[in-house]
């Protein structure tokens, strides 16, 4: 497995690039669809892969540990085959879950103690068994384990926190070097860059994570409740910082502008629930900008739901449809949105690839934003 540099932008940090798996050729900046218990909501993996163009999709560790559970991954030769998914696969190693579990966490030297969020029952990850279930689990692009430090925390937790994730790295990669794939094809492991919004914590927390990265390397602890121009600021610090052959994977982010200025900063691999869980909801996103689908105004617009977009939805189903599907509670609402949304995030890192190819990616970015952050 190995990261490829392609191209890289003149007047930004952005870049093209290929991500090598056995499971195929990943092209970078890329969005990954979440896959959070082995499906994404509502879309079929037919439509992932022929009309969202999907070239890799997200497991969660602590969702898919909890359930269907590692005797049940185990038995069906790991999660590609358990969810008929032929293509890359990333799990994260469910620190942030277990971060969201406050109250019903501990946090410790040797690991976390949790409780489910199903049933009660109490549970440990370590950084050594979190080795054993992601290789069980058989994603392409393992995450570490490590604490998600939250985005207001003070400096001198978020050092605390930065040595404790520093610390499990550490036994992580030992146990991924002590143990081998279970199922004839190659897995690596992305460090995690955390620091909370202090730059001299990030750079030392980059640096330190580098000398575990083989292929790439996420950035984490971001759009966890610090201000945007903060997350901002940490890239701007990491980008000089991680070398130019290692993928670049921010963790968690998120909206369509977040995307496109993370790009500019010189990341490659994006990942968010937005595109779903806010198309559940009724949120559209689209070249011309944000549409609630409940609002009224759309009852009896029989325009297409985003004219230049690159999804069937778009061409095949109107405004005034979608609107009638979600008023009236049909499930069929939220699948069409969704697959709008995703598709649109396809397009979106599509079109900046195309754009950095170009040499105008910079000049692009600026000329769509204001325009697909628009309330419509």
């Amino acid at each position: 497995m190995r990261f490829e540099l392609i191209h890289k932008d003149s007047a930004s940090s952005a870049r093209t690039g290929l991500l090598h798996t056995d499971h195929g050729v990943i092209r970078t900046p890329i969005f990954m669809p979440v896959g959070t218990v082995g499906s994404v909501k509502g879309v079929y993996h037919r439509d992932l892969e022929e009309d969202i163009k999907a070239q890799i999709i997200l497991g969660n560790t602590y969702h898919l540990y909890l359930r269907p559970g590692l005797d049940t991954l185990r038995a069906a030769g790991g999660l590609h085959r358990f969810e008929s998914w032929d293509r890359p696969i990333l799990t994260d190693s469910g620190g942030f879950q277990v971060f969201s579990l406050t109250g019903i966490r501990k946090l410790s030297e040797e690991g976390c103690r949790f409780q489910s969020h199903i049933d009660g029952s109490r549970h440990m990850f370590t950084p050594e068994n979190n080795v054993d279930t992601q290789r069980i689990i058989g994603a392409d692009i393992m995450m570490a384990l490590d604490e998600c430090c939250p985005g207001d925390a003070d400096r001198e937790y978020a050092a605390k926190s930065l040595g404790l994730t520093q610390r499990w790295l550490e036994r992580y990669a030992n146990r991924f070097e002590q143990s081998s794939p279970l199922y004839g094809y190659e897995q690596t492991f992305f460090p995690i860059i955390q620091g909370c919004v202090y730059p001299d914590l990030r750079v030392k927390a980059a640096e330190h994570a580098l000398q575990y990265s083989k292929v790439g390397i996420a950035i984490g602890g971001l759009a966890v409740g610090e201000p945007t121009e903060k997350m901002y600021e940490m890239l701007d610090v990491l980008d000089p910082v991680i070398p130019q052959d290692k993928a670049r994977y921010l963790m968690g982010v998120g909206t369509p502008a977040n995307i496109l200025e993370g790009i500019a900063r010189g990341v490659d691999m994006f990942d968010c629930v937005m595109p779903t869980r806010n198309g559940r909801n009724g949120m559209l996103f689209t070249w011309n900008g944000v549409m609630n689908m409940r609002n009224a105004k759309w009852a009896q617009d029989f325009g297409e739901l985003d004219p230049s977009g690159a999804s069937f939805v778009d061409h095949k189903y109107s405004r005034a449809y979608l609107h009638h599907l979600f008023v009236a509670g049909e499930m069929f609402a939220a699948m069409l949105a969704s697959e709008h949304n995703l598709a649109f995030y396809l397009d979106l890192v599509g079109q900046a690839r195309q754009h950095i190819e170009e040499g105008d990616f910079a000049a692009w970015k600026d000329s769509v934003l204001p325009r697909i952050t628009s309330r419509l």
